[in-house]
């Protein structure tokens, strides 16, 4: 703004972004304070307000300071501020919430326990001590506890409890550090813990106690988070995981395990700097690590896998159950197989019955289910793999504002949808794969609930071209709508432009399992040139027929089949151990697929590495998807540098052949070579071969940014391999860190694609 004039000045103030719930009224209090100024704060519909009054000089500091010295958990988009005419007040106020208007706040998500907090929740002589509620302005419950905004106490899920006394004064008192804390409770006043045994009754003694008694009998025991319910065994024990992977219905996928603190991580897996801070940052995600060997973990926590999925404790309740019992528990969703976790006590107790041997519960109510995040870090930065608590519901910044408020359905596994207007785009929480009712269901709840939250009345929705989607089916329902169609792999692209703030044109790189193209046939391996307008696909991996369909995602050796008959015409070589393993069936499905019955073609990257996985020897039936490509990278030798060739053809779109790989792989089994060196050739060469593609796009476009993007691009090897050749080539890469890669991205892209057709007059 410009230089303030007079001896007294008086300024309006406008603060956009995430700066309600996390201490900012406070801090704005307590920072006119200490500069002498006197005026008002507030919350309303667009963020704070502010009107402050004083000196010339002490304003500008107050500016300065305003966006510099902000509380940590604030995220501040942009100030305003102007020049008005001084009033003349005494002191400085925080006054009540103003009403009305669009809104155009954001909420704050959901904060690991303060180390304030923390010191509290263990001090003998605190009045909290030991509370499983206590928050201040800096931690605690925020997105899934509140149903309205402004964020106000009577507009969350503790509207329930009236605030004691001594709550009362530290909620008034400038000075304290739960001035304005819409969650502050104490035992006199807020939530109370119970032990329920699987019939609902209570079980007797304090319930944190005689949870980790029962856990460490080796019960299976459900626990109340922020956002649902979790299922918690000890770690160590064998029988007790086993037990729950059996009654939970989920096979092989690995559990998330709490450990207690940073040193404890470090005893189980390699910890790196960058790795520590993710573990200890206020978001707690699952963090993925590489398991130290001789790790003190059941076999059953993580079957056959080289990393686990650590998390410190995130709540006070954690921090408490993981100081009685001394030791890692797993702490994985409350749900059986493919549904949604659950939030609701007496769903909690109906779905989870038949799995837990007891409910750590509590009455606080959840207002919105919200899963944990996954991360991994990949070059020392932080790579999302599930976004949902502690980063939903943050916005992304677009590139560009919309001509109208877009709702985007996202795709069908993996499930994110993303409200949008203006420059904000709302992807949502995980909410799964919409494979079931339950699923759809959370899936229409968080829709509405965005909407109202964020107030966007959405003139434009967009979704996948698949037509049997579920999320597509929603969108159709919404007839005063407009609607756009955007393809999967575009959405991939679009959503890593938008993510990285750029418009394109790039090369796109989309690899993933499977998405609906433009021909019908079903792409996963594409090369595009992409904005966020369209795109032009310029090359794909070799096509080739899937085998029963959905059946050869399940079960990989289909695909070895379909690969080994096209790379040795029919006459694979004798002895494979995949071919052994499935000679009842080969035959059968090799007929299926040459007549074309129920065997879309693919292009798709996931597919080949499900092949390459089922002729190594990983695995020939998956029970989670992705599972064998997750394997053969795990089976690879991260040190062997060697790389198997493809020759890219001179078509136009360009083919890569898988079937050279595939070739290359036997030739090497046959010699006896190491499956481990095999799997990392497989990587280097397919690596090695996206580098190539690209150069050759950009020879005829020009253009020298990329954007990688989809499921494959998790796997760390192949990612590496991909990016460093991209790098030593001078191009400039583009990946994701704030969102996923895999499908939880998609919603991003469609809503930005479904923007920028609208402001470009094509709908």
């Amino acid at each position: 703004m410009d230089r303030l004039n007079g001896e007294k000045c008086r300024l309006r103030i406008r603060v956009a972004g995430i700066v309600q719930g996390v201490g900012f009224r406070p801090f704005v209090h307590g920072l006119a304070s200490s500069l002498s100024l006197v005026g008002i704060v507030g919350n309303n519909h667009a963020g704070v307000f502010i009107e402050v009054e004083g000196s010339a000089g002490a304003l500008e500091e107050f500016l300065g300071r305003l966006e510099r010295d902000a509380p940590a958990l604030a995220v501040i988009e942009h100030i305003e501020a102007e020049q008005i005419a001084p009033v003349g007040e005494d002191g400085f106020v925080i006054v009540p919430s103003q009403s009305g208007g669009e809104r155009q706040t954001l909420v704050s998500p959901d904060t690991a326990t303060c180390d304030d907090c923390l010191r509290e929740l263990f001090d003998l002589a605190d009045r909290r001590f030991r509370y499983p509620f206590i928050n201040c302005t800096n931690c605690g419950p925020r997105f899934t506890i509140i149903r309205d905004v402004p964020y106000d106490r009577p507009f969350t899920t503790m509207a329930g409890f009236t605030m004691c006394e001594a709550c009362e004064r530290e909620y008034r008192n400038p000075q304290d550090r739960r001035f304005h804390a819409q969650p502050v409770c104490c035992p006199a006043c807020g939530p109370s813990l119970r032990l329920l045994a699987r019939d609902g009754t209570p079980i007797r003694g304090d319930p944190i106690d005689a949870a980790a008694g029962l856990l460490t009998a080796g019960k299976v025991v459900a626990v109340k988070g922020l956002g649902g319910y979790h299922l918690a065994v000890i770690a160590t024990s064998e029988a007790a995981a086993a037990a729950l992977r059996s009654r939970k219905h989920r096979e092989d996928k690995p559990f998330a395990v709490m450990v207690r603190d940073v040193d404890t991580a470090r005893a189980l897996c390699d910890v790196g700097a960058e790795e520590e801070r993710v573990l200890s940052t206020p978001r707690r995600p699952v963090v993925l690590l590489r398991r130290k060997p001789g790790a003190q973990v059941a076999p059953s926590v993580a079957p056959g896998n080289r990393y686990l999925g650590l998390i410190l404790p995130y709540t006070p309740l954690h921090h408490l159950l993981a100081d009685r019992l001394g030791t890692p528990f797993v702490l994985t969703s409350g749900n059986s197989s493919d549904e949604p976790i659950a939030y609701l006590d007496d769903d909690a107790l109906e779905r989870l019955g038949h799995i837990a041997d007891a409910f750590l519960t509590h009455d606080r109510p959840i207002h919105m289910r919200t899963d944990d995040s996954v991360t991994r870090v990949v070059g020392n930065r932080e790579r999302i793999l599930r976004r949902s608590r502690g980063f939903a519901p943050e916005p992304a910044v677009l590139p560009a504002p919309l001509r109208r408020p877009v709702l985007a359905c996202g795709a069908e596994l993996k499930n994110t949808f993303c409200v949008a207007k203006d420059r904000r785009a709302f992807v949502s929480h995980h909410i799964g794969d919409l494979e079931n009712y339950e699923t759809l269901r959370a899936f229409r709840q968080g829709i509405e609930h965005f909407t109202r939250l964020f107030d966007v009345h959405p003139e434009v929705v967009a979704h996948d071209l698949h037509p049997e989607y579920l999320s597509t089916k929603y969108a159709m329902e919404l007839v005063d709508l407009d609607t756009v169609a955007v393809q999967h792999h575009h959405a991939h692209v679009a959503a890593c432009l938008a993510e990285n703030g750029e418009t394109g044109p790039v090369i796109g790189v989309a690899f993933d399992g499977l998405g609906l193209g433009t021909d019908g046939s079903m792409w996963g391996g594409e090369f595009l040139i992409a904005d966020l307008v369209s795109f032009e696909r310029v090359g794909h991996l070799q096509q080739l027929p899937m085998p029963g369909g959905a059946a050869a995602v399940k079960e990989p050796w289909r695909m070895a089949a379909v690969y080994l008959d096209a790379a040795f015409e029919g006459q694979p070589p004798s002895g494979l151990g995949v071919a052994r393993s499935h000679e009842n069936l080969w035959e059968q499905v090799l007929r299926v697929a040459h007549h074309g019955t129920n065997s879309p073609m693919t292009s798709s990257a996931g597919r080949l590495f499900d092949a390459i996985g089922a002729i190594v020897g990983v695995r020939g039936r998956v029970n989670y998807e992705g599972q064998a490509a997750v394997e053969l990278e795990q089976l690879a030798d991260p040190t062997e540098t060697s790389t198997y060739r493809i020759a890219l053809d001179g078509a136009e779109p360009f083919r890569l052949p898988g079937v050279d790989l595939v070739r290359a792989v036997v030739g090497d089994l046959q010699r006896g070579t190491d499956p481990r060196v095999v799997a990392a050739r497989f990587h280097n060469g397919l690596g090695d071969a996206v580098v190539e593609a690209c150069a050759r796009v950009r020879g005829s476009t020009g253009l020298t940014s990329v954007a990688l993007s989809g499921g494959v691009f998790q796997n760390v090897l192949f990612t590496a391999r991909v990016s460093a050749g991209l790098g030593r080539e001078g191009f400039r890469v583009l990946a994701h860190s704030r969102f996923p890669p895999n499908d939880g991205g998609i919603s991003l892209g469609q809503a930005v694609v479904a923007g920028a057709r609208d402001d470009a007059g094509m709908l």
